[in-house]
């Protein structure tokens, strides 16, 4: 097919018609696809708004397709990005009768490495329990069969199984051209694949990673491109500012110990008492976890460096650990040569001692030995341009650091002559965009909204019922799910119960379930933690009228069309718990420039993720169903309105028996 116009493939008779049964011509959609393909042409930078129904996949793949340029889709999600690669794109290119070359590229740890599933397997001290045993022989025939080596092709074994942290390599274990399985590495295979594809996808995350990197003057993960589509966008500052940052976890440490002692034993076991060097990083670990333990008493079991308990037990413990990671790396210094698995663990040990080291600086007193000679001031305003923090809980003890903007960072990798293209159904908070165009630096960006299509005022309701106790009140919960038992026991479809906070996930299923029993009602009730968030939606999908109740991980990504799902209850307003301490140094830096920053940041943040969770419950023409919020803030107070402004156009109502009427009269046996 010769390039076409953007009208002419999406007309009613135009390639992807014919592919399709049902297409009917969306002019959100060919609007959009057409704002991209100027982009494309410019080359300049979009911000696209498409609520959900739009079509924006194919809105910006197919001026990709038919631009002749390279891109790089970056996606929220693995999922998502999994979808795109195996569904939307070959759909597309089998439509449009091109033929561009596609690659999926992920991060590293979702490769299986030959050679660290070889050490694993021939480890003495054998496998960590029966289930384990029986995942690597999956992995084995998986690692002999696959072309890719992806770890989410392998259905037996869970993506989240500790075993794949075995098999598996990092940036710092990797061995390289050393390595005697380099010829068929699964990784480097994907980065082939990645420099000679004209499309590309990946994630958020790996994107970002690759930025981090390019900070640090290395450019081995993502090749150069034209374009750039960030899909699900929204999701791109809160994962820049985890990119841009450093969290170092306690397991690392352990791990690394593991790695020393493994190698040392294997190929220098004479040199000392490896088992002892390993101990002793352990047992500063130890000691260190000791130190930290006020810190669980704390509010969101955290505390920012500066306001830690017990300071300066926990900084000797800090110290104390670092020293014993300085005389390992010395030790392994003289050895590194010897074997390539001495040459990863000096690597590994290397590069979290600095990690660690830069995470005290500056200290207490605001001085930092990285720049002995730095002017104080100057020491003050780059501890004030970022944040640290302690995170402590019964089995993990990890120090974070991140910027407080990301902004300046994230704007400078655009390439003069490169398109970015950003685009999502949430971006602007009632069609102002500042916001994420501020948290990403995108001062030259064209900004533009295109509605959803479908009939939301005949399709929806929201419904705020009168009279609840306010969201902090102990009784609020007794009397929000109150509320929603009558949809319950009228609902023909699923019921999604979203909360702000996993303890409210659990006292609004521990109350629902009392409910049911003592109405005698025999419902599917599933909450957040007692499986797997995919396991869960499956299973909620297939019984199409269970009752599931969730927190973050379910306000977003989750397409459960039709009368598998009509009611979505929320129970608060989505503010970011104060306790945050990125979000907490925000509001201090915007404060002290006397800005206001529940203006400026909790109200817009808590506007988009609201849309994303209302979003839940209406995904195509036919869809329908009651929106619940259980607080009363959305129309009481005079900032609710920039949050419902900002929310599908329902129909809106804070009578109950209207609410019911309406829902009653959807059912499809009515």
């Amino acid at each position: 097919m010769l390039l076409q116009d953007l009208d002419e493939v999406f007309a009613n008779d135009g390639p992807l018609a014919a592919s399709v049964d049902h297409y009917v011509l969306r002019t959100q959609q060919l609007e959009l696809a057409q704002s991209i393909q100027h982009a494309l042409d410019t080359p300049s930078t979009l911000v696209a708004e498409a609520g959900t129904g739009t079509g924006k996949t194919w809105a910006y793949l197919v001026p990709l397709f038919l631009s002749g340029r390279k891109a790089l889709v970056s996606t929220g999600t693995r999922t998502l990005q999994d979808q795109l690669f195996r569904r939307d794109l070959p759909h597309l290119r089998k439509a449009l009768s091109l033929s561009l070359n596609v690659s999926l590229l992920k991060g590293r740890g979702n490769y299986v490495c030959h050679y660290y599933f070889e050490k694993y397997e021939q480890d003495e001290r054998g496998f960590s329990s029966r289930a384990e045993a029986a995942q690597m022989k999956h992995i084995q025939t998986f690692i002999e069969r696959s072309k890719t080596g992806d770890k989410s092709e392998l259905s037996d074994v869970p993506e989240d199984a500790p075993v794949w942290h075995r098999v598996t390599s990092t940036r710092e274990t990797c061995l390289g051209q050393d390595c005697p399985y380099v010829g068929e590495c699964f990784v480097l295979k994907a980065r082939r694949k990645a420099q000679e594809a004209d499309i590309i996808v990946v994630n958020h995350a790996l994107f970002m990673a690759d930025l981090a990197l390019r900070e640090e003057g290395i450019t081995d993960l993502l090749p150069e491109v034209d374009v750039v589509v960030f899909d699900e966008a929204h999701q791109l500052p809160d994962v820049a500012t985890r990119f841009l940052g450093t969290t170092i976890s306690m397991h690392q440490i352990n791990d690394v110990a593991h790695l020393i002692e493994a190698a040392g034993l294997a190929h220098a076991k004479g040199t000392t008492d490896w088992s002892a060097v390993a101990g002793a990083i352990r047992l500063a670990v130890q000691e260190l976890r000791l130190q930290a333990a006020p810190i669980q008493k704390l509010s969101g079991h955290k505390a920012t460096f500066l306001d830690l308990p017990n300071a300066d037990g926990f900084d000797r413990a800090l110290d104390e650990l670092l020293e014993k990671l300085d005389k390992v790396i010395k030790l392994i210094d003289l050895l590194k040569d010897h074997h390539p698995d001495l040459a990863a663990a000096y690597k590994t040990s290397l590069q979290l001692r600095a990690q660690l080291y830069v995470w005290t600086q500056p200290d207490r007193l605001g001085k930092s030995t990285l720049m002995p000679d730095a002017d104080p001031a100057l020491v003050q305003q780059i501890e004030q341009e970022s944040v640290r923090w302690v995170e402590h809980g019964s089995s993990y003890l990890r120090l974070h650091r991140a910027p407080l903007s990301v902004a300046q960072i994230f704007s400078r990798y655009k390439g003069d002559e490169q398109s970015w293209i950003f685009t999502s159904a949430t971006l602007s908070v009632h069609g102002n965009f500042n916001h994420f165009v501020h948290q990403l630096g995108l001062w030259e960006a064209k900004v533009e909204v295109w509605p959803s299509p479908f009939n939301y005022p005949e399709q929806a309701l929201l419904y705020v019922p009168q009279g609840l106790p306010l969201p902090n009140s102990a009784d609020f919960y007794p009397a929000f799910i109150n509320v929603i038992m009558p949809f319950i026991q009228q609902a023909q479809g699923g019921v999604l119960i979203l909360s702000t906070t996993l303890r409210g996930v659990d006292q609004m299923a521990d109350l629902i379930q009392e409910r049911l029993e003592n109405l005698g009602l025999t419902r599917h009730l599933m909450r957040q933690g007692e499986k797997s968030r995919q396991v869960l939606l499956d299973e909620f999908r297939a019984k199409s009228n269970a009752v599931l109740v969730g927190s973050a991980s379910f306000w977003e990504g989750i397409d459960v069309p039709g009368d598998a799902l009509t009611v979505v209850a929320i129970d608060k307003l989505p503010f970011a718990p104060p306790d945050d301490p990125v979000l907490e140094a925000r509001i201090k830096v915007c404060r002290d420039r006397g800005g206001n920053p529940f203006v400026e940041y909790q109200l817009p943040e808590a506007a988009i993720a609201l849309k994303q969770g209302a979003g839940r419950l209406i995904r195509t023409e036919k869809d329908w169903g009651v929106l619940i919020m259980g607080d009363a803030r959305l129309v009481e107070k005079p900032y609710g309105k920039v949050l419902w402004r900002g929310l599908p156009p329902f129909t809106r109502t804070r009578s109950a028996s209207q609410a019911l009427s309406f829902y009653q009269k959807k059912c499809p046996e009515n």
